[in-house]
């Protein structure tokens, strides 16, 4: 842009120059042009006019031509005017070229200007740009730190929750051994106290008509049942088994002498069905009676 507005000035500049040199030869041509050829035998006769007559004083044939005027004071002003005018059309072309000068003078400098802080802005936006690619480079970086911690923090949240309800479910299935538990302890606490309600004297006839006596068993859950007089060969022999009363259901677990399992399985389904002591101690003592027959 300055390269091209130079030139367009420098070519102004001199098409200005051609154009005054071009009027002034014009003019000075036009008014030197009429002059001349009037006066082309003007030295002569000049000469002639001014050097001193010889002849003697009297009328002459010169005396009787006609007077010339050759217009030198005319051409004198003509030209002093138009000295005038050219000097002031010198003068008002020099005074524009000098003004065009400055002013371009003047635009080259403006546009140097302009172009200097064109490069500064195009600088700021540079070092804004890649201010602005940095942060986002950083604030990528720190979304990608971020994922990635809340994709951890996610991982270790269904851990937790996949814990969590493991535990839960323990818990309940805790909870359900212990209703269990404590409904069986309840069913036996029950169980005890409608066998606490028996009468001693009935107890004490099943006893003695059974020849049985009770005793522990070494553990709280146990009793064990002593019969005699059960072998005829020897009414002194004994016979006894080991009750379980840990659970609902009663279990034997050790007996001696040693019976069938299946026949004990079956007296303990009548005494679990009917909730009756007596029951388990008629059938075991049959049962004792038979193993000493065989």
């Amino acid at each position: 842009a300055l390269q091209s507005g130079h030139d367009r000035s420098k070519q102004n500049h001199t098409t200005h120059s051609q154009q005054i040199f071009q009027f002034v030869h014009l003019n000075y041509a036009h008014h030197l042009s009429t002059p001349k050829m009037a006066t082309a035998f003007e030295p002569s006769l000049s000469t002639s006019l001014s050097r001193p007559s010889m002849a003697p004083v009297g009328p002459s044939a010169a005396d009787s031509l006609p007077s010339v005027n050759f217009g030198f004071d005319d051409l004198r002003d003509r030209m002093a005017k138009f000295s005038a005018k050219f000097d002031a059309f010198i003068e008002q072309g020099r005074k524009r070229v000098l003004e065009e000068r400055n002013q371009f003078r003047m635009n080259v400098a403006e546009l140097q200007e302009d172009q200097r802080m064109k490069k500064r802005d195009i600088e700021i936006v540079q070092v804004k740009t890649s201010t602005h690619r940095q942060t986002i480079e950083r604030e990528e970086a720190e979304t990608r730190e971020m994922e990635t911690a809340i994709a951890s923090l996610a991982s270790q949240r269904d851990n937790h929750l996949a814990a969590r309800d493991t535990l839960k479910k323990q818990i309940a299935q805790t909870q359900a051994e212990i209703e269990t538990r404590l409904a069986a302890q309840r069913a036996f606490t029950s169980q005890q106290e409608a066998q606490s309600r028996f009468n001693v004297p009935e107890l004490d006839f099943w006893i003695t008509n059974l020849c049985l006596k009770i005793e522990g068993a070494g553990q709280d859950d146990r009793l064990k049942f002593i019969y005699t007089h059960i072998d005829e060969k020897s009414w002194e022999r004994e016979a006894w088994f080991e009750l379980v009363t840990s659970s609902r259901d009663y279990d034997v677990k050790h007996c001696k002498p040693k019976l069938e399992r299946d026949a004990v399985e079956r007296v303990l389904d009548k005494v679990n069905e009917s909730r009756e002591l007596v029951v388990l101690l008629k059938g075991m003592r049959e049962l004792f009676v038979e193993a000493m027959k065989t």
